[in-house]
This record gives C-alpha cells, sequence and structure tokens, in this order.
C-alpha cells in the first residue's frame, strides 16, 4: 500500500468516492478513540473489498512527524484508505494497489457551544437506505454535502437528516442522541448513516441505547444533542428553519448527562464547562 499526500487523476477515490476515510482527533500528539476508529476503518474496507493498511502504516500517519497542534495542544488527524487506480469504469481493477493519504492540522473546539448549545434545522434532503454502506464513513458524502447547504444561515450550527420514512438518522456530521423516560437514545443505523466512534464508546458502555425517534416526535424529547469524536457534545437549544426563524426551544440545564459520560473520553471537561 502507498502512502501518498496527493493523488493521481485516475485514483478510484478521487474518480468513484471508492474509499474509506476517518477523522481522528489528536491530544499531544496522540490519537483519541483510536480503536474505534480503527474499527469502522477496517469494517469500511472490509465491506468494499479494499485491503486495509496495516497497523504500522496507519500509526505512522500521526508519528512520523509532529504536527502543529493548537493552543490546546490538539489537532486533527484525516485518514483517507481509496482502492487505488485501474480498472476500466467502475469495474475494479484486477490487482488493485490501495493508497492511504493522511493530513494533520491544529484544531480548537467551541466551548461556547458546550455551554450554551446550538440552533439546528431539519434538512428537506432525506437519506436513502442502503443497508450495505450503513455505518461505515465511504467518500460518497453528496446526501451530506447536499444537506449542509440548507444550513446557511449564520444561526443554524448543524442540519438534522432523516430517512424516507421521516426517522432521525444523523446530523449532517454529527451523530444525533436524545433523552426521553430519563434515558439516553442515538438512532439505530441499520439502512443508512454514519456510525460514529464517540457513539460507538457510549454503545459499548451501555450508556446509551438505540432507538427510533420519527421527527414528528422531535417535540416530545426532554434534551436533544449532537456530537461526534472531535467537536464533543453540542446541546441542541432550538429547531429552527433554514432561515433562522424559531421553530421550538429545547431546555438547556445544569448537569448536562450526555456529556458527563461522553467528554472525559475525549479529555473534554464534562457539564457544560468551557
Amino acid at each position: 500500500m502507498s502512502t501518498l499526500s496527493t493523488v493521481p487523476f485516475d485514483d478510484r477515490g478521487l474518480a468513484y468516492g471508492d474509499g474509506v476515510f476517518e477523522t481522528v482527533l489528536l491530544r499531544g500528539g496522540q490519537p483519541v478513540l483510536w480503536q474505534y476508529h480503527r474499527a469502522r476503518l477496517l469494517r469500511g474496507c472490509a465491506t468494499l473489498a479494499i485491503s486495509p493498511p496495516s497497523d504500522q502504516a496507519l500509526e505512522a500517519c500521526w508519528q512520523a512527524s509532529p504536527g502543529q497542534a493548537s493552543d490546546t495542544g490538539l489537532e486533527v488527524l484525516k485518514i483517507i484508505v481509496t482502492r487505488g487506480s485501474g480498472g476500466r469504469g467502475y469495474a475494479c481493477p484486477p490487482d488493485p494497489a490501495p493508497r492511504l493519504l493522511s493530513h494533520r492540522s491544529s484544531f480548537t473546539p467551541i466551548p461556547q457551544r458546550w455551554r450554551e448549545g446550538i440552533s439546528v434545522c431539519v434538512c428537506q434532503l432525506r437519506l436513502g437506505h442502503q443497508p450495505l454502506l450503513a455505518g461505515i464513513k465511504h467518500l460518497n458524502r453528496l446526501e451530506n454535502v447536499m444537506a449542509r447547504r440548507e444550513c446557511q444561515h449564520p444561526a443554524i450550527a448543524e442540519g438534522l437528516l432523516a430517512d424516507q420514512q421521516g426517522n432521525l438518522i444523523e446530523a449532517t456530521s454529527m451523530n444525533v442522541f436524545w433523552q426521553a423516560g430519563g434515558r439516553l437514545w442515538t438512532p439505530e443505523l441499520e439502512q443508512c448513516g454514519v456510525a460514529g466512534t464517540l457513539r460507538a464508546a457510549l454503545l459499548e458502555r451501555g450508556w446509551v441505547r438505540e432507538g427510533t425517534l420519527p421527527l414528528s416526535s422531535l417535540q416530545d424529547v426532554e434534551r436533544l444533542w449532537v456530537a461526534n469524536s472531535v467537536q464533543g457534545v453540542w446541546p441542541v437549544t432550538a429547531l429552527v428553519t433554514t432561515t433562522g426563524e424559531h421553530l421550538q426551544r429545547l431546555p438547556l440545564a445544569a448537569g448536562d448527562p450526555l456529556q458527563a459520560l461522553a467528554h472525559p473520553l475525549m479529555g473534554y471537561p464534562p457539564d457544560n464547562a468551557g
């Protein structure tokens, strides 16, 4: 497997989205929640029948050279694995040579959003069902790109995405969590959506359960959050239209239960603290 910082014109990841990627938080040069990122990357490679990079090659992505951390000591590492070049049209080459690419950059989280919460809109775009690809972080992200275009208003921090049946699945770049009946929940992702690594860590510990939340039931939740393994947990305090007009307000209170569980896994302060 070749390791590059750029790809040739005929790379299948560039041409067809034939590959997978991970976005990893580095703290002090070390990856956070790495076992979950590694597991998802390997699962994605297996699904697409791409030979995965070795652990040594993956570790070299953050060990080979120091990056430029922010004042917080944080960076973001992006890892991309493609099938490489070759094949006629969509047909895969008989002997593919996968490529591994990586890039690291400084990162600063947004504590104000931990403390004060965010406004989100419900995107008009509906996610299509493809259970074969559900959960993995493949390079075909046009649905997310199109949905993100609906969130241009400066008051909107994220957009919620539902499937064709109107069930909440995820946000444009984060997973969704809610509280109901005193329990914490996250959508089932059997048909579509990206199974985030922070989500995986919370599910593995039994702190969160999978469930179904129709958009029509959003008004009934006790709390709502969006979260991922880089930004942490953002409480949702308002549902708004794509033009920023308020539709529904949600509570923001001290003692945030999801932050208290998730943020220590990432080295972030819990409980709405900045």
